[in-house]
């Protein structure tokens, strides 16, 4: 399992930015439809929402790897 973290810059970074951010993504299109595909989870839920805000300590799961929202 691979582990990433994002770091903020703000008081928050969108779904698909912290995709991208970690390399999970090559575009925002990409990110759209493993999100819209139901391959992504937040916190242990799956999220449909793109725009979803992450705060610091969410964690995000893609198949079998997982991105830590720090500051």
């Amino acid at each position: 399992m691979a582990v990433y973290e994002v770091k903020l810059k703000d008081e928050f970074i969108k779904l698909g930015q912290a995709l991208k951010a970690a390399g999970l993504a090559d575009t925002g299109a990409d990110a759209k439809f493993l999100i819209q595909d139901g391959k992504v989870s937040v916190n242990g839920e799956t999220e449909y929402q793109r725009g979803k805000k992450l705060h610091e300590g969410d964690v995000v799961s893609l198949e079998g790897s997982v991105v830590k929202i720090v500051r």
